[in-house]
């Protein structure tokens, strides 16, 4: 499709090569003399275009959906077409990254009714510049969405996985019921003691099928996308220290739509605050 804007460059060629007036050269394109001497009336909105490139330069794995959500927060009063158009005028896109799709069929996970009511962990991989390789322990709220914890080591064992349980449990409270896979660090003896001392239920999902463990799957996969694979990591405690910023960020400045365009910071404070009001 041609746009306006080109068939005005193309009048403007025809007067030029052909040195014919622009009546002349619109009847030979076709195109209206009116629509030729247009003149744009839209704002320029610099400040606008300004901030978007500026949130797109800091949150490169972010669309133009969350960039306006981050735009309102901040106190700007744009709807979402104005953002999606001037994110189109500057050439702002999300890099789509290859990957294979495997023909399952997903199953819906129910989602809690209440903070802490389950859990779920899981691990994410990455290497450091000189090549060695750690490992990433997450544990999400199924209900907030909060990252309740993200720690990162050579490798982790039974005992590991506890101690950061238990710090994250000093945090907030314990769980009722925490899902994993059948890695050896969660069907490990360790493991199975801890949940017994705090009265915590493991659910472990079958064997090939991390559908069943969706949310630590689709957090695990905002890690890598907007962290892991956007930074480049010289020590171990250099990324403790990145991931430790990201998740912080995650919680309280990261809305998210299922949520009500809240972060989960925010919606857990919510939830809170409306269950304190609706008790007698």
């Amino acid at each position: 499709m041609v746009t306006a804007g080109q068939r005005r460059l193309a009048v403007t060629m025809a007067m030029t090569a052909a040195e014919i007036p622009e009546r002349q050269a619109c009847r030979y394109t076709g195109f209206s003399r009116s629509s030729q001497r247009y003149q744009a009336r839209r704002p320029e909105r610099t400040a606008l275009r300004e901030r978007l490139l500026t949130l797109a330069t800091l949150k490169p794995r972010w669309g133009y959906r969350r960039l306006h959500w981050l735009l309102r927060r901040e106190g700007e009063h744009v709807n979402r077409k104005l953002v999606y158009r001037v994110y189109r005028e500057l050439g702002l896109s999300v890099r789509r990254r290859k990957r294979t799709r495997v023909a399952v069929v997903g199953q819906r996970l129910a989602i809690p009714q209440r903070p802490n009511a389950r859990w779920t962990m899981d691990f994410v991989s990455d290497a450091l510049g000189d090549g060695r390789k750690f490992r990433g322990f997450t544990v999400v709220d199924d209900f907030t969405r909060e990252c309740v914890a993200l720690d990162v080591a050579r490798s982790f064992t039974g005992h590991c996985v506890a101690r950061v349980l238990d710090r994250a449990i000093s945090e907030r409270t314990a769980p009722t019921a925490i899902i994993c896979d059948n890695g050896p660090e969660f069907t490990s003896q360790a493991l199975e003691q801890w949940a017994h001392q705090r009265g915590v239920q493991l659910h472990f999902i079958e064997p090939g099928k991390p559908v069943q463990n969706a949310f630590a799957e689709s957090f695990s996969g905002r890690v890598r996308d907007e962290c892991l694979n956007e930074t480049w990591f010289l020590t171990l405690a250099e990324a403790q220290v990145t991931l430790g910023a990201w998740r912080a960020e995650y919680n309280a400045g990261r809305p998210q739509g299922s949520l009500q365009s809240l972060t989960p910071a925010e919606f857990a404070a919510r939830w809170s605050t409306s269950t304190r009001v609706d008790q007698p």
